[in-house]
């Protein structure tokens, strides 16, 4: 198991809970001989002190673990920041729903102890790399762990493009949008448009049409060997997200490259952790009504 020596703190809500907890597990982790670190933004928006200040390069260079308190948004941020850099991440759940964040705020300490003990589980999860190609250059390009969605943007109208996977035509599909989602991201806006729920050990991505105007058009499920591709089919108002939040508008003549990157994303989670107990919970499967 990794010694956790140089541990990060992340947090990017402005919120008093945050920065207390913040400083609380800053504490807790000096007092048991590691060092700590904060997050540039981090620092700024708690205003926790007492800690070296790093940008997410040096926690890149520097950091065993990063530990992020806030929600799935929080980890999605530091995931695309950190995973060129192998550094892994445990969440401590301050938001909502939080299917990444599974520490509870109220039991951090005691998980972070046993974590710190040896006593924790480490799971990797695929990640998109993204590229938008015009004339043959590629001029964008990025990573996502959950997904890349190509919407409409202001438009109140179907958008349509054309869909290519490994250099084959599969469709032009008129919707409001598609969604390619990871393992991971199939928990997200994927699940809310009837996408299917993938285990993070299965090797595929997800397309997930967006209402789309042929309702016999069905999510399918890729290798994530595959490459895929999405053209504007002419000049329309489309958007590309990544992770919800990251976008940038296509242009006439763009398309968009998807493929599965070459960096992965690895979870810590602390004795107990069950991927199905996580969506019993957070979806409220076997309540009775």
């Amino acid at each position: 198991m990794p010694d956790f020596k140089t541990i990060a703190l992340i947090g990017r809500y402005h919120s008093p809970e945050v920065a207390a907890a913040l400083a609380a597990m800053g504490e807790f982790l000096r007092r048991r001989g590691r060092e700590v670190l904060v997050e540039t933004e981090t620092a700024a928006s708690s205003r926790i002190s007492g800690f070296p200040v790093a940008s997410y390069e040096e926690i890149g260079a520097r950091a065993d673990l990063a530990v992020v308190q806030g929600g799935d948004g929080s980890m999605l941020n530091a995931a695309r920041h950190l995973a060129p850099h192998g550094v892994p991440l445990v969440g401590v759940n301050q938001g909502r729903l939080g299917f990444m964040t599974d520490i509870a705020s109220g039991s951090m300490l005691d998980a972070m102890a046993q974590i710190l003990a040896g006593r924790h589980g480490i799971e990797e999860r695929t990640m998109l790399a993204a590229e938008v190609h015009r004339a043959g250059t590629m001029v964008f390009s990025t990573l996502a762990l959950n997904d890349v969605v190509v919407n409409k943007g202001a438009v109140g109208r179907l958008i349509e493009f054309l869909v290519h996977i490994d250099g084959e035509f599969v469709y032009d599909l008129r919707a409001d949008g598609l969604i390619v989602a990871t393992p991971t991201g199939s928990t997200a806006y994927a699940l809310s448009s009837a996408g299917p729920i993938l285990h993070p050990s299965v090797p595929g991505f997800a397309l997930v049409p967006i209402c789309p105007h042929t309702l016999s058009n069905r999510p399918i499920i890729l290798s994530d060997r595959a490459v895929i591709e999405i053209m504007p089919k002419r000049s329309i108002d489309a958007r590309l997200h990544f992770d919800g939040q990251l976008q940038r508008d296509l242009q006439e003549g763009e398309r968009v490259v998807l493929r599965r990157s070459e960096h992965t994303v690895s979870f810590v989670h602390p004795p107990g952790y069950s991927y199905y107990a996580m969506l019993r919970e957070k979806l409220h499967w076997s309540e009775i009504l």
